[in-house]
């Protein structure tokens, strides 16, 4: 009996190993933060490995922060914001949007401290992580209230700094999004979230790829779409479970983490709405004077894969 359970287990071991050798290699990064959870669920639910994938997933302090990786295909897939994928895209065409993955309805926000409102801004020093969605979030927050943007002293501050920076002082105030605002409202004395980013703009995160890898490995990238579909799914249909894998890979409360996770709207779609969205966001970047030039739209989106496994959200017509 005792030979024939080593004998059970050592086949056992060898049809795991050769499962594994047999999984496409991937690596995927995207940000710490419970909005991003797309990847979290599909990574800690398994869904990467269901279909196929051997992944190494990687983090950073944001989202946009890990696009660059994209670049010479030193990661496949990104979660981020807008303005990093069409500045990257910029830089190398391989960087390229394969589906919007979420709406932030009310997860942004500009928090000030020993200040009543938003008119008390006014002379500040305001945090925004420039290049990441802190800085749509801000000229959104300038351009819709009609405020001037020369009557803020506007520097460029990480998002894991702001706590920290608007403690010490060395600034008044910051735009970011959850958790670090609740993390600040709740640690740092005096400090007000002045408004939100309902009203202002519903930022969206897409997911980016690097396209010679997805057309070198195609069935990895039907693969990786696959696995993010479910994972989404599971995010709209299970959110106490789903949030509670988040919350586990971030070590956060889960209550605090599903309340966070609520204020998201989890949906893969590639539609007019997600074009013209990132098109406003490329209009917003020339304004600012950081376009490098204005962006190919028939190379910097594509929708093969979300084609491929969802076709009923894919529904749009380019910019010229």
């Amino acid at each position: 009996m005792r030979r024939l359970i080593m004998t059970i287990a050592v086949l056992f071991s060898a049809l795991t190993a050769a499962s594994a050798q047999d999984r496409i290699p991937m690596t995927v990064a995207t940000g710490v933060d419970p909005s991003l959870g797309t990847f979290y669920v599909a990574n800690s639910g398994g869904f990467f490995e269901k279909h196929g994938l051997d992944v190494q997933f990687n983090t950073g302090a944001s989202g946009s922060a890990m696009v660059s990786f994209l670049v010479n295909n030193q990661v496949q897939a990104v979660l981020a914001a807008e303005q990093a994928g069409i500045q990257n895209f910029n830089i190398d065409n391989d960087v390229v949007v394969v589906t919007e993955a979420m709406q932030m309805l009310r997860y942004f926000g500009i928090v000030g401290r020993g200040i009543d409102d938003i008119e008390g801004l006014k002379g500040k020093t305001i945090g925004v992580a420039l290049g990441s969605a802190s800085e749509v979030f801000w000229r959104a927050f300038v351009n819709v209230l009609g405020l001037d943007a020369g009557d803020y002293n506007v520097i460029n501050v990480d998002l894991p700094e702001m706590i920290a920076a608007i403690e010490r002082g060395n600034i008044d105030a910051f735009s970011s999004w959850e958790p670090w605002i609740s993390r600040t409202l709740n640690a740092v004395p005096g400090t007000k979230l002045l408004r939100d980013n309902e009203g202002i703009i519903t930022t969206r995160n897409f997911i980016y790829m690097n396209k010679s890898w997805a057309e070198a490995n195609p069935e990895g990238a039907l693969a990786f779409m696959r696995a993010i579909d479910e994972a989404t799914d599971m995010i709209r249909n299970q959110p106490q479970e789903a949030a509670a894998l988040v919350a586990s890979f971030l070590q956060l409360d889960p209550g605090l983490t599903q309340d966070l996770m609520s204020k998201v709207n989890y949906e893969l779609r590639l539609d007019q709405e997600s074009i013209d969205h990132l098109k406003m966001i490329e209009e917003q970047l020339a304004a600012g004077g950081q376009l490098t030039k204005p962006v190919d739209w028939q190379r910097f989106i594509y929708s093969g894969p979300l084609s491929e496994v969802k076709p009923e959200v894919v529904d749009f017509e380019l910019p010229q």
